[in-house]
């Protein structure tokens, strides 16, 4: 019973970290495409406020994998690519905070189109960690 309850609360909150790692990045855009002061510091105020809550998120997310993984004997080769896409979501995220950082700074070299391009490597990445959960390929 613990177990499902973990398993459950574990998909809430990988469901809540994606919708900041799909959102942020579109903020990313806004604010490349931002042309007025006063709309490029509302917009930094809602990515900050949006970076600070989605973090521990992805970390309680990551907590509880962990503990399913290692407490209940989750394995197989499908877990191992998991493991290795949620590396590198993890990558993604610390990617956004170093955004984040330029952006306040006024330092942001990229343009719209790329942070468009950047914003769908999440949806990849989901979709692949869903088919390796469900299916299990290897």
């Amino acid at each position: 019973m613990t177990y499902l309850y973990l398993k459950a609360f574990h998909i809430f909150f990988v469901v809540a970290w994606f919708a900041g790692l799909f959102y942020l990045p579109r903020i990313f855009v806004n604010l490349a495409m931002a042309e007025h002061p006063a709309e490029y510091d509302r917009l930094l105020l809602m990515m900050h406020k949006l970076y600070r809550f989605m973090t521990p998120l992805g970390v309680l997310a990551l907590a509880l994998g962990l503990w399913l993984m290692f407490g209940y004997g989750v394995s197989g080769g499908w877990l191992h690519a998991k493991l290795a896409l949620v590396a590198g979501l993890v990558l993604y995220h610390g990617v956004c905070g170093r955004f984040c950082q330029a952006f306040a700074a006024r330092r942001n070299t990229r343009s719209h189109t790329w942070f468009r391009v950047f914003n769908e490597l999440p949806v990849l990445v989901l979709l692949a960690v869903v088919i390796l959960v469900v299916v299990k390929p290897f």
